[in-house]
């Protein structure tokens, strides 16, 4: 299958400029990815744009990542709303732990292919704060500013949504983002040779900056390939933190320099499941995105998925194959193995069970309250919900349900809410 076979058929095309998909396969390119670090962790809706990159990549082309140190501390503009400033030592916070989670995204997304291992050898990840940290104002209207009209920057829709009856306005700053942006393609153009930028659709319009910035000044063509935002089959709202429905690609949370504990993350085993609970309808979609099975493996899987369906083979290769991209083989043989343990009503767990189980699920240590441990686990968000769990049943120590609220955990266990949410006391 050629790149651009591949890429319509999972699905990764939206609006671009390249009139002809055919142009892709051709000799490869050099690549470029962007995201802001407005959190420490990105989430599934990024991970659907990485795993476009990564079909770039098998194919042959080299990848550059980049992790927005000057756009972050300005902030993408929403089509609704002005952001608000995060601290710029949030900002660099942020910035080391997805630049980190991006390379290992395409490194794993990479793994036995051996164009996609020499172009993931060839990986640069970048920030656009080394080329804006010290630009100076003036020479940025002049280099920039001065080669867009307002007549062309208020026809972008986030800014008409913004500036139009009811609208809540817009700031300077986030006017002149798509410029920032825009400019970002021309220096990579200028110092690395990348001429195609690969996006989100909703950054298509930023990405058609930089183009219209090439062109300018230095007569020359670059291009944007852009994929559609992924739409939660079962709410039909599409997979972000914006929406409050965010699947984190970090799996514990990350410790700030201020001390503080991030809750931007989702444990290995519970993004595990949320990958198992997909229905039927959207399963087949979810695999051409989140996976790296290529096509004869999918019609595979769909075949024996439609042969015995209460068996759910497709949801447990679409959990197998999206968690082993962003946790790795090793952590995704790990949560299948304590899946299966777990959920087996008559299974029992040593000591080595549960130490094991400590490294996948949250935990609290021994000699707390119950109360304590569900609160510090995150099975609780507070002590009077904890107090409720246990009173109303919903609680279980070791498959024993537990209804005292005074209760102590004095020996490792295995803790549940309800029907599948798990944490460990040890």
């Amino acid at each position: 299958m050629t790149l651009s076979e591949e890429l319509i058929w999972r699905g990764f095309s939206a609006e671009t400029t390249i009139k002809d998909p055919k142009f892709l396969d051709e000799a490869p390119h050099k690549f470029y990815f962007g995201a802001d670090p407005s959190a420490d962790s990105l989430t599934i809706g990024n991970l659907a744009a990485l795993m476009m990159c990564a079909v770039f990549a098998r194919h042959g082309y080299t990848p550059h990542l980049l992790v927005g140190g000057a756009t972050g501390q300005i902030g993408d503009p929403k089509d609704t709303e002005e952001r608000i400033l995060k601290p710029l030592e949030e900002v660099e916070f942020n910035k080391v732990c997805i630049a980190r989670q991006m390379k290992s995204v395409l490194e794993n997304a990479c793994d036995g292919c051996k164009n996609a291992q020499l172009a993931a050898k060839n990986l640069k990840v970048i920030d656009n704060l080394d080329w804006f940290g010290d630009f100076k104002y003036l020479d940025f209207l002049r280099e920039v500013g001065k080669n867009f009209s307002m007549t062309q920057l208020m026809d972008r829709k986030f800014i008409k949504s913004r500036m139009g009856e009811g609208g809540s306005g817009i700031s300077y700053a986030e006017f002149s983002y798509t410029l920032i942006q825009g400019y970002d393609f021309y220096h990579l153009y200028k110092k690395y040779g990348i001429d195609l930028q690969l996006c989100g659709a909703d950054q298509y319009g930023n990405a058609s900056t930089g183009i219209s910035l090439i062109r300018k000044k230095e007569n020359a063509e670059a291009n944007v390939w852009s994929t559609p935002l992924v739409i939660d089959p079962a709410t039909g709202r599409k997979f972000g933190k914006s929406e409050g429905n965010a699947i984190w690609l970090a799996s514990i949370p990350t410790l700030a320099a201020d001390g503080t504990l991030s809750g931007n993350y989702t444990t290995v085993f519970d993004f595990y499941q949320f990958w198992l609970s997909q229905p039927d309808a959207s399963v087949e979609y979810l695999l051409k995105i989140y996976t790296i099975y290529d096509k004869s493996e999918i019609e595979d899987i769909l075949k024996k998925h439609a042969a015995a369906p209460e068996k759910h083979l497709a949801q447990e290769a679409l959990a197998r194959g999206a968690t082993e991209v962003v946790h790795g083989k090793k952590a995704t043989e790990a949560v299948i193995a304590l899946s299966e343990k777990l959920f087996d009503k008559s299974a029992t767990f040593s000591d080595k069970d549960i130490e094991r189980a400590a490294e996948i699920l949250p935990m609290s240590p021994l000699g707390a309250s119950l109360v304590d441990d569900l609160v510090c686990t995150g099975l609780a968000p507070s002590k009077s919900q904890a107090r409720t769990l246990i009173k109303s049943g919903a609680i279980s120590v070791n498959g024993h349900k537990v209804t005292d609220e005074n209760a102590v955990v004095n020996a490792p266990s295995i803790l549940k809410k309800g029907k599948n949410k798990f944490a460990v006391v040890r």
